[in-house]
């Protein structure tokens, strides 16, 4: 499902979107869609030149050998303007702002943080790790389905891959255990079959660390 667009970026593998809105959406996107440890994927921008054609690629595509990129949802946060406002506002409620301004974009809203961790690449093929596209403002944002978070950590083999393990653990900052351990919940009921093991080794291991960091306080 289609959660929202792409705004800004913190860093390369760091991106904020916002989540679509009424105003921007006739079916906006329920909370489940975007919460704390949901997988997402960002598919290529088309670039369109002259009357709508689509600027081939090297692989004679319409993305030019572009990949969709994937990422994990670590953090959010709600825009509010009015909170700092004191006085009367002359501008119309919502409801009337869509009736005679349908253009408009809400005030209100709420920003996600992702972290990109891997893409899908033109030949269909999951790849965990960073990826080297800039991703542009406005790209998509789509909440991605079970099977498809199971086949990016599966790949086609029978053992389970974490490979962005470290790279959560650095720039996910204080919400970097608490994320994979997230996805390590997603994990015991997806993958199951191929990594309990795997699993209840890293859970230990995220719990003990978690432990001795809050002694160590």
């Amino acid at each position: 499902m289609r959660i929202g667009k792409i705004v800004k970026s913190n860093s390369h593998v760091d991106y904020v979107g916002r989540v679509l809105d009424k105003l921007e959406a006739g079916n906006p996107p329920d909370p489940e869609h975007y919460k704390f440890g949901q997988f997402v994927s960002i598919p290529p921008v088309s670039r369109t030149f002259g009357a709508g054609a689509v600027a081939p690629g090297p692989n004679g595509d319409g993305h030019g050998g572009a990949c969709t990129t994937v990422g994990i949802i670590y953090n959010s946060q709600l825009v509010n303007p009015d909170y700092e406002r004191l006085g009367p506002r002359l501008s119309a409620p919502v409801e009337l702002t869509t009736v005679f301004s349908p253009d408009i974009l809400n005030e209100q809203g709420i920003l996600i943080g992702i972290l990109l961790v891997g893409w899908q690449d033109t030949a269909g093929a999951w790849q965990q790790g960073i990826p080297r596209p800039v991703l542009p403002v406005n790209s998509d944002i789509i909440s991605m389905s079970d099977e498809q978070v199971r086949a990016f950590h599966v790949n086609g083999g029978s053992r389970l891959a974490i490979h962005y393990y470290p790279h959560v653990m650095t720039h996910a900052r204080q919400f970097g255990q608490q994320l994979l351990l997230s996805v390590l919940d997603q994990l015991e009921t997806l993958c199951s079959d191929v990594s309990s093991s795997e699993v209840a080794l890293l859970r230990r291991t995220l719990n003990w660390q978690i432990v001795f960091q809050n002694k160590s306080l």
